[in-house]
């Protein structure tokens, strides 16, 4: 393990009760430095304890442990035991050790070290996302056994669609560490590819972690590894919908090296799997990724330091590609891995802007039209062959509306929040506070009439069930989601992320209200929604149609048309760089109160290249004001802006500086992330 700061000496804990006086330290190793689970930034250090003589056996590193800190018992983590301790004082005993597990393996303490020191986080938040809590009937069961005989190297199987997917998997086979951003094709067979990965690494004798968005993608790479590796003996299924106690019996199995391989969501990013040889990433820029504990990291970032530190390979893929993972082929990290553009004409859909259609050019109503004929006529051809998509950025009925006049967007009276309505027989209502607006307003204009300004889901199932009449409309999105249809007829409509997976692929998709995602104030919009339309064009049997509602000159939409995310990402990443913003930079929010910025600003010794913007107000967030009105608290944002090479510096400084004002007892919080997903 790495060496560890040890506690100063004016703040070592005291000795405790007077029967702990009586104790006697062990004889061997008798100091045992401990992570305590007190999330201050000031305290973010190991404390040194001894280790009674009768808990000698038990008292492992790694194991959990009780401690008397600041005159409370509190939770630990025994990181290393020693012979002595530079603290001048009597140090406290431990109080007792929870369990003999070893559940903090030395490489995920570094490993949490480093996340902490790279966010400006404490260790003590990074170690609660690392390591689930204890069950303890689980943890006293035992595990079962691997299959005795490595699995055999597979046959390259999807990757003999790309040129060097052959090769990497032989690199696998081999131990060595191919790293590599996979441009996936379209189509169904990504879980198998991700298999076939995992498969090779097993077969050369080393471990696998694979991290997907949800639980339904975790389904399939599941199933497909149960089919590859003698009925799943080999791995295991990390993720929050097997329940606290089912999961912590899987993660032991990591743990204890009965599992080799993990397939979870980003939780996953951190088990303890034996002699790494191989971390996945899946859909890298899904917003599902985002942690939204602190420290915030991200996984793309966890696997790859975990990577880096393991000399393991690296597949980070996706049919879409983010900026972030430009960067790494970029600087050579990773290489790309890439079809050749005959194969992907071969597997793409067909791509149609609805602006190409002749009668949109010389009806200005058709233009208009959110389903225009284009949509309608292909999706009632693909209707004879099968189900067809319909993809729809915003989830519910009339999520957005505006006054029927003037046109200003309605606002609940009470509250200021967004008025929508529910259902096509439902009042207005607020989406904030839920109260009912029937007597609504405009205080513009007067008028009393609202019309749509955002039209939801399920809305839309509604418009399609009266446009085709007799063909089944289903529904996937937050109120239910769909994991997959058959091959009958049907309408599907679903917001992204949600699209279920169609047997046999669907006949055709209608990628409608484009604007929504591209009229975002975000500086990921363009990206994101190719992203969103890619994965669900994918869906799509090759070749068929795909409508999609946006202005066709727009680089997004060119980069769906061709099939081709690569070009979009480095023009983004360029833009980023010319603009100074991440992944071309770091870039650190912090948000708080007005005073509370201004003294972490400050305290803070940042690099000589960080550049300040702000502080700004923060935007509303969609929910209730705090004390009904204008009563809470003003929240503020600032940016630091430095070059990659000062990143270290810029955590260092933030944390020292939140450091302070912990000790100081400071009573307005500052959030602190680094490179935040969302920037305007």
């Amino acid at each position: 393990m790495e060496q560890l700061p040890r506690a100063a000496p004016d703040e070592a804990p005291r000795r405790g009760t007077a029967a702990g006086k009586a104790r006697r330290p062990a004889e061997t190793l008798p100091v045992a430095r401990v992570a305590v689970d007190v999330p201050l930034s000031h305290l973010d250090r190991p404390f040194d304890y001894l280790v009674p003589a009768e808990l000698d056996a038990a008292a492992v590193p790694g194991c959990r442990v009780r401690v008397r800190f600041a005159g409370q018992l509190v939770d630990g983590f025994l990181l290393d035991r020693v012979a002595d301790s530079d603290h001048e004082g009597r140090l406290s005993f431990l109080e007792r050790v929870v369990s003999p597990e070893p559940v903090l393996t030395p490489e995920i303490a570094a490993l949490s070290r480093e996340i902490a020191d790279r966010y400006a986080g404490t260790l003590a938040d990074v170690l609660r996302l690392a390591v689930p809590p204890r069950h303890a009937r689980a943890e006293a069961e035992p595990s079962p056994e691997p299959p005795p005989r490595r699995p055999d190297p597979p046959a390259p199987g999807p990757w003999a669609h790309y040129p060097a997917g052959p090769s990497f998997l032989a690199a696998l086979t081999a131990r060595r560490a191919p790293r590599a951003v996979w441009t996936a094709l379209p189509g169904p067979h990504w879980p198998e590819a991700i298999a076939r990965a995992v498969q090779a690494t097993l077969a050369g004798g080393r471990g696998a972690l694979v991290v997907l968005a949800d639980g339904r993608q975790v389904a399939r790479v599941d199933a497909a590894l149960t089919e590859a590796l003698e009925g799943g003996a080999w791995h295991v299924a990390l993720t929050a919908e097997s329940g606290p106690a089912e999961r912590y019996r899987r993660w032991l199995a990591v743990l204890r090296g009965r599992a080799r391989a993990v397939v979870g969501t980003r939780a996953a990013a951190f088990a303890p799997v034996r002699d790494l040889g191989l971390v996945v990433l899946w859909d890298d820029g899904a917003d599902v990724h985002a942690e939204p504990h602190a420290p915030y990291p991200h996984p793309r970032e966890v696997l790859a330091l975990r990577a880096h530190r393991a000399g393991a390979g690296a597949l980070i893929g996706g049919f879409a590609r983010t900026a972030e993972a430009t960067v790494l082929v970029e600087t050579g990290w990773a290489h790309a891995l890439v079809a050749e553009r005959q194969r992907i004409r071969t597997m793409m859909p067909r791509v149609r802007p609805a602006g190409e259609d002749e009668e949109l050019a010389r009806d200005e109503a058709a233009r208009t039209a959110r389903l225009p004929m284009l949509a309608l006529r292909t999706a009632r051809r693909a209707l004879r062959e099968g189900p067809v998509l319909v993809q729809v950025p915003r989830r519910g009925y009339l999520p957005g509306l505006r006054c029927g006049r003037c046109r200003e967007p309605a606002r609940c009276p009470d509250c200021r929040g967004p008025l929508a309505l529910r259902s096509s027989h439902a009042a207005p209502g607020c989406r904030w506070c839920g109260r009912i607006a029937g007597g609504w307003r405009c205080p513009e204009c007067g008028d009393g009439r609202v019309r749509a300004a955002v039209v939801g889901a399920r809305r839309t199932a509604e418009e399609l069930g009266r446009a085709f009449p007799g063909v089944p409309v289903r529904t996937s999105g937050r109120d239910g989601v769909l994991d997959r249809v058959d091959a009958a007829p049907a309408l599907v409509v679903s917001t992204p992320g949600a699209e279920p997976v169609a047997d046999g692929g669907y006949a055709a998709a209608l990628l409608l209200d484009g604007w929504a995602l591209l009229g975002r104030a975000d500086l990921r919009a363009a990206e994101e929604t190719l992203r969103r339309w890619m994965n669900a064009a994918a869906l799509v049997r090759p070749a068929g149609p795909v409508i999609v509602l946006a202005d066709g000159s727009l680089p997004p939409v060119q980069a769906l048309i061709r099939w081709d995310p690569v070009t979009l990402a480095e023009r983004e990443l360029a833009d980023r760089r010319e603009l100074g913003f991440p992944p071309a930079v770091r870039m650190a929010s912090l948000t708080g109160t007005p005073a509370a910025i201004r003294e972490l600003l400050t305290e803070a010794r940042l690099p000589p290249q960080a550049q300040v913007l702000g502080p700004v107000p923060v935007p509303e967030p969609p929910g209730p004001r705090s004390g009904g009105g204008d009563g809470g608290a003003e929240r503020q944002r600032a940016l630091i802006r430095v070059p990659r090479s000062a990143a270290a510096a810029l955590a260092r400084a933030l944390k020292e500086a939140q450091g302070v004002r912990s000790a100081r007892r400071a009573a307005d919080p500052v959030r602190v992330q680094i490179d935040p997903l969302e920037l305007i």
